[in-house]
């Protein structure tokens, strides 16, 4: 009775409809005679089967539902070597998808393993024949290969490079301990040194460092040797590049003497045996600065002396002031030129500007000024030194005149005639020109003189 109750009020299909078109319900009169109970019960029930395998097609299409006669669901027993069956059925049992088999019906990349593959146990059923129990105790560790000459030149290169910027030698013997140099290991003092050839006073220095550190870790001596008699051998071909490669290659040998990286037999060993001209030249280089430390105490380990930023201020100062003295004697705008680039300190400049400006005061006459002037223009010329350190040069004598006048008593009329020369000559700005202070009309002019300058009482 609870199934026939459920049964009226549930809505009937579409199916259900055209099953009972004709055969249940009949209408005489606009008045509706019901079919039979038990037709309609039987009816219904397999519409609502027909709904149900409809809908489930996609999953269950393989397991062989069908109806028996009075309506009932029968399970068809599918044995489990048939393709239909549930065990070797590769459709989605997700219920998602279009019904397909997975992976078009096959496996996937490595599907049925690698050879010497071992699988586990409690995942798969099957290992490799060849599996041996003792494998699981095997350590595994990455190989690294030796670098070719190639790959050596581009790897080393940059670190090198890079330590010319940092000057941290740990950081390069850690790197260097990371690579398998194999055979090349004796080629990184001459990659190093080679490129110390072509960079600054500094960096050459910094190179002599490195040598001497790596060689307690990464190098030994015999590497160090090899590639002094490397760099020897190539020597006509650095020349090119660097022309005074020789006698900085002497340097370095001296260098590494004095530092016990290099046996101090290794220049007397190429005695009367050396045909090029070059190496005969950084030889002797070499054997001279070694007899000068013995017998005059030179200092070997600042042959290359310090870089610009290692150098204390009231040195670089002293370095400016002897500059300027030698400009003045010989007038070469060239070496001055020279010399303050290998000083190596661009964010000093202002510094030079500074005494060569206080020099123009502190001389009181006209050539040292025409010197200074055409040595700042041509500075400028060449952008070796910035607008923005000529500007602080300049402001900084601003600020210090009233100090500067104590010892020089017309320092402010010398200075306006400077000043103004130098805009003249492009050398500075009219703003810095306007910043320049004025002198005191007491102490320098007469009402009688019409407001010239009297040069004399100076």
């Amino acid at each position: 009775m609870e199934i026939e109750a459920y049964l009226r009020d549930s809505f009937p299909s579409g199916d259900e409809d055209n099953t009972f078109t004709g055969n249940v319900d009949n209408e005489i009169n606009g008045n509706w005679i019901l079919a039979p109970t038990g037709s309609i019960h039987e009816a219904r029930l397999k519409a609502k089967v027909k709904r149900r395998l409809r809908k489930n097609s996609s999953r269950d299409s393989g397991r062989g539902d069908s109806l028996s006669d009075n309506g009932d669901v029968v399970r068809a027993v599918v044995p489990p070597t048939s393709p239909k069956g549930k065990l070797l059925n590769r459709r989605s049992r997700m219920g998602k998808g279009r019904g397909l088999p997975k992976k078009g019906g096959a496996g996937g990349k490595g599907v049925w393993g690698t050879p010497g593959q071992v699988y586990d146990e409690d995942k798969v059923d099957f290992k490799d024949p060849n599996y041996d129990a003792e494998q699981e105790n095997c350590i595994y560790e990455t190989v690294v290969l030796p670098l070719d000459e190639e790959t050596f030149e581009k790897t080393v290169t940059p670190i090198v490079q890079e330590y010319f910027e940092h000057g941290d030698a740990n950081e390069v013997a850690e790197l260097l301990a990371e690579l398998n140099l194999g055979s090349m290991r004796g080629d990184v003092p001459m990659l190093a040194v080679s490129l110390a050839l072509e960079a600054k006073a500094s960096h050459r220095e910094l190179t002599s460092r490195l040598l001497s550190e790596l060689c307690e870790c990464v190098l030994t001596a015999a590497d160090v040797e090899a590639s002094f008699h490397k760099l020897l051998k190539e020597l006509p071909d650095l020349v090119l590049d660097t022309p005074g490669a020789p006698q900085m290659l002497g340097q370095f040998i001296a260098r590494a003497v004095a530092d016990n990286i290099l046996p101090k037999s290794f220049i007397d060993g190429y005695k009367g045996r050396v045909d090029c001209e070059y190496a005969r030249a950084a030889l002797d280089r070499a054997a001279v600065l070694l007899r000068m430390s013995r017998w005059t105490g030179l200092r070997i380990d600042s042959l290359w002396g310090s870089g610009g930023g290692q150098r204390p201020v009231n040195q670089l100062i002293k370095e400016v002031n002897l500059l300027l003295k030698e400009y003045l004697l010989s007038g070469d705008t060239v070496e001055a030129e020279r010399c303050l680039r290998e000083l190596e300190v661009p964010h000093f400049h202002h510094e030079f500007v500074y005494e060569a400006v206080i020099m123009v005061l502190e001389s009181k006459g006209n050539r040292t000024l025409q010197m200074i002037l055409q040595l700042l223009k041509s500075f400028c010329a060449s952008t070796v030194i910035t607008v923005d350190q000529l500007r602080r040069g300049f402001e900084r004598v601003y600020l210090d005149m009233a100090d500067l006048s104590i010892d020089v008593p017309c320092a402010y009329s010398l200075l306006e005639q400077f000043v103004e020369q130098s805009f003249d000559a492009g050398v500075i700005n009219k703003k810095l020109r306007d910043l320049c202070p004025c002198r005191g009309r007491k102490r320098f002019i007469s009402e009688g003189d019409g407001g010239r300058l009297k040069l004399e009482s100076c």
